[in-house]
């Protein structure tokens, strides 16, 4: 497939080396917010969308998971990405020169134990790739930043530690997005992903949910966000194991269906490899 995916940062993010893992023969595009990649993706302005919505260490990007049931868009396809953090200096940098690294919110907390060991202070930039890319621009020694080797390549830094994360399985997950829905059996390991909001009854999530456990349907995400501002209006986000079209599934989501006011399918797409 040809064409443009956009994803959130700068060329060199962790989202641009998502496109390049997932979509190798299409053109990253590089967007300011979340929002943008959305927008672009919904008017047409480019074919697919790269969202990333959950870190192994840090935990969800709360952005993306309220912006996800109200984008327009479906998910066809996830991609998990290996997130090796770098720390990157400018040419003739040493690390025991380096007093400040600079990386997103989301990425300090995954180093932490390194930075504090080498007395290090984090400083907070909007996009890794954006760090990585002032870094160069400064040519100060002191200053680092918390990025791919991929920014380093394209920003013409050099890595002074690598692999600097405190956990060995630091993992981010991405979801392509796509202005038309994608529901064909393409992998024997399907994900199904949905959002409901349950009838304003005494016990109503508990028997929603007992469809799912009844059937042998394995959920492997539900989460809870306030709708409208109201205290007594839930919606819920979740992931399950299988096609709609299995028969246990579909089971189950009939019996979602039966105590829920709302249910909508997000996604039908194949478990990315690494998920296991």
């Amino acid at each position: 497939m040809s064409g443009r995916i956009a994803f959130q940062g700068e060329l060199g993010a962790y989202s641009h080396q998502a496109c390049q893992q997932a979509r190798p023969d299409m053109e990253p595009f590089p967007c300011t917010t979340f929002e943008d990649v959305v927008d672009l993706t919904r008017s047409g302005e480019v074919d697919l969308g790269m969202l990333a919505v959950e870190n192994s260490t840090y935990g969800r990007v709360a952005d993306v998971h309220s912006l996800l049931p109200r984008a327009g868009l479906h998910i066809v396809d996830e991609a998990f990405v290996r997130v090796h953090v770098n720390l990157l200096g400018v040419p003739g940098a040493k690390l025991s020169d380096v007093t400040e690294a600079h990386g997103h919110v989301v990425i300090l907390p995954q180093c932490a134990g390194f930075l504090r060991k080498h007395g290090i202070k984090g400083k907070v930039s909007s996009d890794n790739a954006r760090a990585a890319r002032e870094v160069a621009e400064s040519g100060d020694v002191s200053k680092a930043a918390l990025a791919s080797e991929l920014a380093a390549s394209i920003y013409g830094l050099n890595v002074l530690a690598r692999h600097i994360e405190d956990h060995a399985n630091n993992t981010t997950r991405f979801l392509v997005m796509s202005r038309t829905p994608d529901h064909s059996r393409r992998a024997d390991h399907m994900i199904t992903t949905f959002t409901f909001r349950v009838r304003n009854i005494p016990a109503a999530l508990y028997k929603a949910m007992g469809g799912f456990a009844t059937n042998g349907v394995n959920m492997t995400k539900l989460e809870s966000y306030m709708v409208g501002g109201s205290f007594t209006a839930t919606e819920f986000y979740a992931d399950i194991e299988g096609h709609p079209e299995d028969a246990n599934v579909k089971l189950a989501l009939d019996e979602l269906r039966y105590f829920s006011t709302q249910v909508d399918i997000l996604g039908v797409y194949p478990a990315d490899r690494r998920r296991d």
